[in-house]
């Protein structure tokens, strides 16, 4: 058993025991590629003696000679990364306008075969520095971004377009400069498919909370008459929208609301003016289960208590503690049905997890 197979099997036993208390079924187990499977990276820019190159710092020490790591690629990045960072490092070093203050370099690549790449400086960026920048991104065939302190430099888009396959079905993603996306794609993939087989047949509407640009949202609405979908970044709705419009899914409607609020507004205990702007009506919903795909924290107590009311749940983790907790609670009412461990994150402890459930009968 090699290093990778080691960590993984070590990952499965620790969710299978954190899930055993609440009866858990078997942990089904996504693994991921060992090599190439990273669509972002960031590096630090590290000048010396004239020359430029890559750079990461050893695990919790300062940015220093002495625990600087140069970098000619990145073996977790994939293949479309490891092929532009030399060829971006080249040009840059042939450039004083482009290299000079050079500070951070950021990628972010696409399944598709797009590309957008954050250069970050401590100066300010001219009109000389992006004719210069302009003309790298054409013959890389990249987009670029420029930033500094307050500034922010686009020079065609930040964002690329993602596309995923689910089932056989693709689906295109807006993915947005700054904005979250899941590492992993082809794991990403995987967790999509999952999710889909959980709702098969489930019938009626979904909701799900904290719903991203969309991410499980469009695989998710071809399971369901109707969904709702809850988010409180105007950038991530933005996002979602365009996706929503571009893979022609008519029966989602987007909800600017966090868990906490949509709780209060399904409960009645508050009204929400933005609802009724957006031409949303809850009434108009026959819900018969929620997704949700949290923040590390977790779900907070009065959104597990919205949580807890829906006939079937669908949890996907990005922290099994916080997991635990909820679930301590949503097995009251619930029994755990399916679970799987997605490794979004090989080589560390990082365990990204879903689980299943359906409210016990009497």
């Amino acid at each position: 058993m090699n290093a990778y197979q080691t960590q993984l099997t070590e990952k499965t036993d620790y969710l299978t025991a954190l899930l055993a208390p609440f009866g858990g079924a078997a942990v089904q187990v996504f693994p991921s590629a060992e090599q190439h499977y990273r669509m972002r990276a960031e590096f630090r820019i590290w000048h010396e003696n004239g020359s430029i190159s890559y750079a990461m710092f050893a695990h919790g020490q300062k940015a220093s000679s002495a625990s600087l790591v140069r970098l000619e690629g990145l073996p977790a990045a994939c293949d479309s990364i490891n092929a532009l960072m030399p060829r971006l490092l080249e040009k840059v070093s042939g450039s004083p306008v482009l290299k000079n203050r050079f500070y951070q370099c950021e990628f972010l690549a696409t399944l598709s075969g797009e590309m957008l790449v954050s250069m970050i400086y401590h100066k300010k960026l001219d009109e000389e520095w992006e004719d210069a920048a302009r003309a790298l991104q054409n013959e890389l065939g990249v987009f670029i971004i420029g930033r500094s302190r307050g500034q922010k430099r686009i020079l065609s888009q930040d964002f690329v377009t993602e596309t995923l396959t689910v089932h056989g079905e693709t689906f295109r993603y807006r993915q947005i400069e700054g904005g979250f996306t899941q590492p992993n794609a082809r794991v990403c993939e995987k967790m999509l498919e999952w999710a889909c087989l959980q709702a098969q047949d489930l019938g009626g509407d979904l909701l799900e909370l904290y719903c991203g640009n969309g991410n499980f949202t469009l695989p998710l609405s071809r399971r369901f008459r109707k969904v709702l979908a809850t988010e409180l970044s105007k950038t991530s709705v933005q996002a979602a929208q365009w996706n929503i419009a571009a893979n022609r899914a008519d029966n989602i409607a987007i909800a600017r609301l966090s868990a906490e609020e949509f709780a209060q507004a399904f409960s009645g205990s508050r009204t929400f003016r933005r609802l009724a702007e957006q031409g949303i009506d809850l009434r108009d919903y026959a819900f018969s289960t929620i997704f949700i795909d949290p923040p590390r924290a977790g779900v907070d107590a009065e959104s597990l208590k919205l949580v807890a009311q829906f006939d079937h749940i669908i949890y996907i983790s990005c922290n099994p503690e916080t997991l635990r907790d909820n679930l301590a609670v949503l097995t009251q009412t619930h029994t755990i049905q399916a679970a799987a461990l997605f490794d979004q994150f090989p080589f560390t402890h990082h365990i990204e997890s879903g689980v299943y459930l359906k409210r016990k009968t009497v």
